[in-house]
């Protein structure tokens, strides 16, 4: 996420996705550190999701079709792997708009720097179908819905985005002179 401003299709899930959904265990084996692993970590996200969900994965190019992820109530439940957000941040996805987020896969969103976690005021997963664009605005702390009118505000996002923008905790740390290189 380069820039403030989030704009993309949303792929819609429900309440309690969890990391086993994000990314099964059997892929945790896989080095984000490097180019390949980070790479393949993409083409495996959401692939704990039951066969009848709608495809997330391009296959030809290992990329989402979606930028935006839309759910419900206690996204990123389950396991403290990182993996799973790694994984969500190179399919290509910038965000994650949830009604709430576990507080581990929330944290690790932060650590990672791989995607912004976005938590709405009013339930969204209802109101929106998969393949929908939305935009979110981050300096505003609003979320505006496909009639491009409907603005719903979001959780105050306060220096989340910088945190994001940088790379991560370390690496905003870093640009803030608080931990030297």
């Amino acid at each position: 996420m380069k820039n403030k401003y989030i704009k993309g299709k949303v792929y819609i899930l429900e309440n309690d996705i969890n990391t086993d959904q994000i990314l099964t265990a059997e892929f945790m084996k896989i080095n984000p550190a490097t180019k390949e692993g980070y790479e393949e970590l993409g083409s495996l996200a959401m692939s704990g999701l039951c066969d009848s969900s709608l495809p997330f994965i391009n296959k030809d190019t290992g990329k989402s079709y979606y930028q935006i992820i839309i759910a419900g109530s206690n996204f990123g439940c389950g396991s403290s792997r990182e993996h799973a957000p790694i994984a969500l941040g190179a399919s290509g996805i910038q965000a994650v708009i949830a009604d709430s987020f576990a507080r581990i896969f929330f944290r690790n969103c932060i650590s990672t720097g791989e995607i912004l976690p976005v938590q709405t005021t009013k339930s969204l997963y209802n109101l929106i179908k998969t393949g929908d664009i939305v935009e979110i605005n981050p300096l505003t702390d609003e979320i505006i819905l496909p009639d491009k009118i409907t603005r719903i505000k979001s959780k105050n996002l306060g220096s989340l985005v910088d945190i994001i923008n940088a790379g991560g905790i370390f690496e905003y740390a870093r640009q803030m002179n608080k931990i030297s290189n």
